[in-house]
């Protein structure tokens, strides 16, 4: 769970930071540096307001745990958020070129027209949107207790490492495209995502909700159970230790849904997943290769400002 935390918290803490810091640096461009402040009101507010958020959020899960609910709760969770994380891939392979030439062109008219009011709402529902998907995610990742993945190391370490990174990267010190930042977490939050839609998947077979053709299609027990207690009746039926420790098995099951013996709706679901988001991936790529004369000169060179 701390490694999904820190995941997690990195790549949401690390889009908001740079969002803001793009804003703040446009303003300092442009010789309007008083307007940075309202941006960072925007932000602290939405901060607050997350804070906020995960607070009304547990004490709804925890309704639906007192109703006798609780498996339903976390098999939702689970499934929305591997909805959730897969549109975060989609949504910056679509803008991480383009975001920067939107925001100057927005703040551009904010200056022009004098509405600080609209700086503070934007900065706002920027902070936010990433705030209210951490609060989603962690709810997910823990099966329903917030707090508890607010508390670990890993979301402390992902909030450290996202201001580290976005502090030298205006600084100038790190030249590395974003694309590639975005990249690399992206492979990370995928196969998060495709073990949340698996563990909610199993949860809803457990209940019967959903038959199986095939409960068990392959028995790995042998080589890395998924739970400690799953390794303790392997020893006791053969005598002999797996292969892989379960301690391994269950860390690997908490981060990409790992599973020792899992239903063949299960195994396609998996496999499956990376099979149509590589495609549909792939389709995107082909289309703005083929379509990128709807560029303006100007957002032309904005892309370039981005990717320097």
């Amino acid at each position: 769970m701390e490694l999904q935390a820190f995941l997690i918290t990195f790549r949401e803490a690390l889009e908001a930071l740079l969002i803001v810091g793009i804003i703040t640096s446009y303003l300092k461009r442009v010789h309007h540096p008083e307007y940075v402040k309202h941006v960072w009101l925007g932000a602290s507010l939405a901060i607050v307001a997350s804070l906020g958020m995960a607070l009304v959020f547990q004490v709804v899960l925890d309704g639906f745990a007192t109703m006798g609910s609780q498996n339903y709760m976390k098999a939702g969770i689970m499934l929305v958020s591997g909805v959730l994380l897969t549109q975060m891939v989609f949504w910056m392979a679509e803008q991480s070129k383009e975001v920067s030439g939107k925001l100057q062109g927005k703040y551009s008219q904010f200056i022009t027209t004098g509405n600080i009011v609209g700086m503070v709402v934007h900065a706002f529902l920027v902070v936010l949107r990433e705030g209210v998907e951490t609060v989603f995610f962690f709810a997910a990742i823990t099966g329903g207790d917030i707090g508890k993945a607010m508390q670990t190391w890993g979301s402390f370490a992902g909030i450290l490492l996202a201001a580290v990174v976005t502090y030298f990267f205006f600084k100038g010190s790190m030249r590395i495209q974003l694309k590639t930042f975005f990249k690399i977490t992206g492979v990370f939050i995928v196969l998060i995502a495709a073990g949340l839609f698996v563990q909610g998947f199993s949860i809803l077979q457990d209940m019967h909700v959903i038959g199986s053709v095939a409960p068990q299609l392959y028995d790995l027990t042998w080589f890395m159970p998924e739970h400690p207690v799953d390794e303790e009746h392997y020893i006791r039926d053969h005598g002999q230790q797996p292969i892989i420790s379960a301690q391994i098995g269950i860390f690997l099951k908490a981060l990409f849904g790992y599973s020792s013996t899992p239903s063949l709706e299960e195994f396609l679901l998996y496999w499956g997943y990376f099979l149509v988001l590589y495609l549909l991936l792939r389709s995107r790529g082909e289309q703005n290769r083929v379509q990128p004369e709807g560029k303006t000169p100007e957002q032309t060179a904005q892309t370039k400002e981005v990717e320097a």
